[in-house]
């Protein structure tokens, strides 16, 4: 019955975005994603890198990836009819496949170009089918994380806890502002996740202690460790969550879920 009273909840579109690679980008769409299904929330996660590794990292192989983003980008396929169930109750893809890397060339100087992904989700709005859809981008400023961040609503950044880390964050928040300023007045900064956290680590607790006093609030309480499970996991299709519950990754992924619930109810009642 909870989902009854939350049927007429606006859909939220969040961007998984940073730059930099290796940060635990896709790592965290996939499994804040089920964390998130995990806690009632009815949830489709769209690949947006040619790479497809949040496909591959939620057990859909590639060969059953018949109708992908590159179709709905591409041919004007309605982005329900390339939703494929994963085997987590709650939680849905979109998936990729290489074609992808060739949207920036072939879609040239079209008008729209960027606005694409927005004018597709419309549709998934309208269905009332979810409560948030997440977007796991390339790591790359080019037509895909656009699109992702015109269409979206906030942006979450995953961030790992080292050296280079902050000077690839101020790099996002550039692109965040041009594109508020050009292509989506709305978008804002849902948060900020430090990921790969080495307690035993001096230059962890550093760069956590940097990231905070720059960013304050913005930046989530929840930090993601480094986690041994969390790094198998995606090699047997499964999320840290399904692979070992009991870890501290999926503890860390779980809190982090309920700490982006509670940032958008705030956000609700106070509009």
């Amino acid at each position: 019955m909870a989902h009854v009273a939350e049927a007429s909840r606006p859909l939220r579109i969040l961007v998984v975005a940073n730059q930099k690679g290796g940060v635990g980008k896709t790592t965290t769409a996939i499994n804040l994603g089920t964390a998130l299904a995990a806690v009632g929330e009815r949830v489709l996660l769209i690949d947006s890198d040619p790479q497809g590794n949040a496909s591959t990292g939620l057990g859909v192989p590639r060969a059953e990836r018949r109708v992908t983003l590159y179709d709905v980008l591409m041919g004007g396929t309605p982005l329900l009819d390339a939703v494929t169930p994963t085997r987590l109750p709650g939680l849905d893809l979109a998936p990729a496949d290489p074609d992808l890397s060739g949207v920036e060339i072939e879609l040239g100087p079209e008008a729209r170009r960027s606005f694409r992904l927005r004018d597709a989700l419309e549709a998934v709005r309208a269905s009332g089918r979810y409560t948030y859809v997440l977007i796991d981008c390339p790591p790359s400023l080019n037509l895909l994380t656009v699109n992702a961040m015109t269409a979206a609503d906030a942006v979450l950044v995953p961030l790992q806890c080292e050296f280079f880390a902050l000077e690839g964050l101020s790099q996002l928040m550039r692109t965040v502002e041009l594109v508020r300023g050009s292509l989506n007045p709305r978008l804002e900064i849902q948060g900020v996740v430090l990921t790969m956290f080495d307690r035993r680590n001096r230059l962890s607790e550093q760069v956590a202690g940097d990231v905070r006093s720059h960013f304050g609030e913005t930046v989530y309480q929840t930090v993601i460790p480094r986690n041994v499970r969390v790094s198998e996991a995606p090699s047997f299709g499964k999320p840290v969550l399904v692979y070992d519950i009991n870890c501290a990754g999926s503890q860390a992924y779980l809190k982090l879920a309920r700490e982006v619930v509670q940032r958008e109810r705030a956000r609700r009642e106070a509009a």
